[in-house]
């Protein structure tokens, strides 16, 4: 069986990192292409040593773009790699442009597609990562659901149930494979924090970040927040880039507990997490992973496509409401609110291996 894998963006190397191993148990033979939608020098440091991925087969250094121009050019990109290597089935993780353009390739090629992390759903189709995910399971042939969620979502889309499968969450694989390792992360050192004595900060979504009015919103939240605890903000490149263009870093200057670094790698980032007394995020792969870390994670989104976070995790949905988000952050400092901490049915994991098996089977 051959295999041709596609990422794009840091969360993708996340997913990716569990079936590579699980490939090489099982020789398959398993080509790895990068997109480089996500690119920066210290990326396969950070996110390919620690992790333990092998270099990219193939790096089709797409670059940032608009949405249409990052999709046409991957496609232009991947269809040669594609006639040439003859893989039986093309793997996309994930709902980034690199999902849909890898898969949309494979499709038109006549090439089995498998979608690992299919299903999930937000119901906002003002998220470029919604019309993804949408797209991208209509033509897969194998989908791999995360969440019992997945798998009725599809079904009510028409989706034969003989093409589903509930396998687990493969960025939870990750998670308890390296969960360990992260501990003895040097970074709460390096920024002088003691455990549970701050909280954390990740912001990368348009929603939040791309439009001036919205960006101050948040930042007006976190002018009331690090007032009561420390922020530890590693700062996206998107989120970065506007915060200039808007002119926002005298308000960042101004707070002073908030502390501002470079990304991180995921090891350092694990860590920082682990020991964080909440989160704050938009992020989808951060409100997994912080249920099953029983961490508290003030969601600043409207909507989440991973419902089972909200139902049996840590996860609190809160909106960009800045009197909600507030209030809620407060009730977790003061030890004020109860959380529900299930960790989800198969987030065990071993669904990089149930998803090998399957396609050795099939």
């Amino acid at each position: 069986m051959k295999i041709l894998s596609v990422v794009g963006t840091r969360p993708n190397f996340m997913k990716i990192a569990p079936l590579v191993n699980e490939f090489k148990k099982h020789n398959v033979d398993h080509v790895l292409v990068h997109t480089g939608q996500h690119y920066d020098k210290e990326m396969y440091k950070l996110f390919f040593d620690d992790l333990k991925i092998p270099k990219p087969d193939f790096d089709l250094g797409v670059g940032s773009g608009t949405r249409e121009q990052q999709i046409k050019s991957i496609k232009a990109k991947l269809t040669p790699i594609l006639k040439k290597e003859e893989p039986d089935a093309v793997m996309v993780v994930g709902d980034v442009n690199s999902t849909l353009a890898a898969a949309q390739t494979a499709s038109n090629l006549g090439i089995k597609v498998a979608h690992v992390e299919a299903g999930l759903r937000s119901f906002d189709n003002t998220m470029p990562e919604e019309l993804n995910r949408i797209e991208t399971d209509k033509i897969s042939d194998f989908l791999f659901t995360t969440e019992k969620s997945g798998d009725i979502n599809l079904e009510k889309e028409g989706i034969s149930k003989d093409n589903i499968f509930f396998v687990g969450n493969v960025m939870i694989d990750t998670l308890l494979d390296h969960k360990e390792k992260a501990e003895q992360s040097k970074i709460l050192k390096k920024l002088i924090l003691e455990k549970k004595d701050y909280c954390t900060l990740t912001l990368h979504r348009p929603s939040n970040v791309d439009n001036k009015v919205d960006f101050e919103n948040i930042l007006s939240i976190l002018v009331e927040i690090q007032e009561k605890i420390r922020v530890v903000f590693p700062v996206h490149p998107r989120a970065r880039k506007n915060m200039h263009s808007f002119n926002l870093d005298g308000k960042i200057k101004n707070m002073k507990n908030l502390i501002i670094t470079e990304p991180l790698g995921y090891l350092d980032f694990l860590c920082l997490m682990s020991n964080s007394k909440f989160v704050l995020t938009d992020s989808g792969g951060i409100q997994e992973e912080t249920t099953v870390l029983g961490i508290p994670c003030i969601t600043l989104r409207k909507n989440t496509e991973r419902p089972v976070t909200v139902e049996q995790g840590t996860n609190l949905l809160v909106s960009i409401d800045n009197g909600k988000v507030v209030s809620k952050a407060m009730e977790v400092i003061g030890n004020k609110i109860k959380l529900k901490n299930k960790i989800p049915e198969l987030w065990d994991g071993m669904a990089a291996e149930r998803i090998v098996k399957i396609l050795l089977n099939n």
